[in-house]
């Protein structure tokens, strides 16, 4: 009996961790370290990076849970994810709700243990990222508030590490957010009609697919000249600069793909070319760091 529940909780677990999609985690993780890495002097403390990382995965975990139950009934409705685990019965509201309470005392005990600027904000850094779920029942603009959501987290480890808000991490949070809201245009751009039939906004559905590409462009090079700000005011050297280029490289590629009448290589554009953004800035910044 003992074995036969052992399956079911790994078999919901699994099914949990697709349904808030934890490999996205890797979005925004690796500006969250390279704001570790300049907010450091020398080596980081063990404890506080594991706090760091405890925090960031609980509110991320908190805000997809959150986002999953705000949406379910939509999500029934649209072909695209109406396979999602709460629309297809795979888990319960409750299951999905529970574990999105027990991320957030994560988050919060974990804030707790950084300092007490981390725990004060942490309230507001929920409503910035559990209120996403709903921006798109009214404003066009809701891209910018999920790039936000990933965005404060280069500056909410500033401030966990440092115990105060300074200039350089801000930077860093404009680039991210104008990042996070470039691609995530590109990928809105599949359920342009959904959203138009279903009284849903998004900047496809007010502009038009090729209207908003031009804004997702415009986004992404303007979150390069942040990061190249975020340099500049991080005080950083050349192999900062060489990774501000790859990532400007691989935008520029991820812009390639995808036209208004051909989303074909939209997965390409949205998971592999991200991640590559991601991870290969912070790998250039700890090269920085390093040498």
């Amino acid at each position: 009996m003992s074995a036969l529940v052992s399956v079911s909780l790994g078999r919901k677990v699994r099914i949990f961790l697709e349904a808030i999609k934890f490999e996205h985690t890797i979005f925004a993780l690796p500006f969250a370290l390279l704001s570790l890495l300049y907010a450091s002097e020398g080596v980081p403390q063990a404890r506080v990076v594991g706090w760091i990382l405890a925090a960031m995965v609980a509110a991320r975990t908190a805000a997809m849970a959150f986002n999953r139950i705000a949406d379910r009934a939509i999500d029934a409705q649209n072909p695209r994810t109406r396979t999602r685990a709460l629309p297809a019965g795979l888990l319960t509201v409750r299951q999905m709700a529970t574990a999105m309470t027990i991320a957030i005392a994560v988050f919060l005990y974990a804030a707790w243990q950084l300092n007490w600027v981390c725990f004060a904000l942490a309230p507001v850094a929920l409503a910035i990222i559990l209120g996403y779920s709903y921006s798109k029942r009214f404003t066009p603009l809701s891209h910018y508030w999920l790039g936000l959501s990933l965005g404060i987290a280069p500056s909410a480890v500033w401030i966990a590490v440092r115990g105060a808000l300074e200039t350089p991490p801000m930077w860093l949070t404009a680039g991210v957010t104008l990042w996070v809201a470039g691609f995530d245009i590109l990928y809105s751009l599949q359920d342009e009609a959904f959203d138009r039939a279903h009284g849903l906004r998004s900047l496809p559905q007010t502009l038009g697919a090729a209207r908003a590409i031009a804004v997702s462009r415009l986004s992404h090079a303007l979150c390069i000249g942040a990061f190249l700000m975020g340099g500049v005011a991080l005080g950083a050297g050349v192999w900062y600069y060489v990774g501000v280029a790859f990532a400007a490289a691989m935008l520029a590629y991820e812009q390639s793909l995808v036209k208004p009448n051909d989303l074909s290589r939209l997965d390409v554009a949205f998971f592999t070319l991200n991640g590559y953004v991601s991870i290969g800035l912070f790998v250039f910044a700890l090269l920085d760091r390093v040498f």
